[in-house]
């Protein structure tokens, strides 16, 4: 059995990691080297890096941040924001990055996931899914959240991995922020439909969380940001939890 996959979070808004609730009301969390060499040291699977701001401000990468925050690591990271093109995409990895995420140019323009993975491999491309229950069903959002795409959160994802993406990270909107645990309804609906893993992210407040979007939701890996940051949580004993439940997860941590 493929082992569960936990995932430390870094929203990074002009070079510093915060975070929020349903995507608003940001505060500081810290220097984003830092917390990933802190997060990757106590057991971290992967780290994932979104800089939240570029695709609102239409900038580029931070990618001074990045190469810092790569320097620190031994795990697998990927980066996202404020990558527009197979170049962007190309300078990210050339920083560090071992993926990247795509999310607001992959809805403007899905033939850039196609691009990226036919250059780099199905394996680097993550496509993030911003979703948000809306009458009935789950809609995409883009721009950190901000504008809604118009396009069905399940069938975007359907599409993504037609298009060559390798992976799905799919945060619940209605979930972000409030430690009221992961949208598992939401999470299986794409998990179940996909050949590809899916990241549920958004929502976890504590251990039995990520048991549940396992179990229940059909999660591949799970991502968190301020139960980490915090030390609402540490990976290790959320690592001994899971274990002790029989789901595999990866050691040591």
């Amino acid at each position: 059995m493929l082992t569960k996959r936990i995932i430390a979070c870094l929203d990074v808004d002009d070079g510093r990691v915060v975070k929020g609730v349903r995507f608003v009301d940001l505060r500081d969390a810290g220097d984003p080297a830092e917390l990933a060499k802190r997060h990757a040291d106590s057991g971290a699977d992967e780290i994932v890096f979104l800089d939240i701001s570029a695709a609102h401000q239409r900038r580029a990468t931070l990618l001074d941040t990045v190469r810092r925050t790569a320097r620190q690591l031994f795990i697998p990271f990927t980066v996202g924001g404020g990558i527009r093109t197979l170049e962007d995409a190309t300078a990210v990895f050339s920083s560090g990055a071992d993926k990247i995420s795509i999310n607001s140019t992959a809805l403007a323009n899905p033939t850039l996931i196609t691009e990226i993975a036919e250059r780099f491999g199905s394996q680097a491309v993550v496509v993030a899914i911003d979703a948000k229950h809306h009458n009935g069903s789950w809609q995409a959002f883009t721009h950190g959240g901000r504008n809604p795409a118009n396009r069905d959160a399940v069938e975007w994802a359907l599409e993504a991995e037609s298009r060559g993406a390798g992976e799905i990270l799919l945060t619940s909107m209605d979930r972000d922020g409030t430690a009221s645990g992961f949208d598992c309804e939401l999470t299986r609906a794409i998990a179940d439909r996909l050949n590809i893993p899916v990241i549920a992210s958004g929502g976890a407040g504590g251990a039995a969380d990520f048991s549940e979007v396992f179990r229940e939701g059909h999660a591949d890996a799970a991502l968190a940001a301020s139960i980490f940051h915090y030390g609402t949580s540490s990976l290790g004993d959320l690592k001994q939890h899971l274990a002790d439940e029989g789901i595999p997860v990866r050691w040591p941590c």
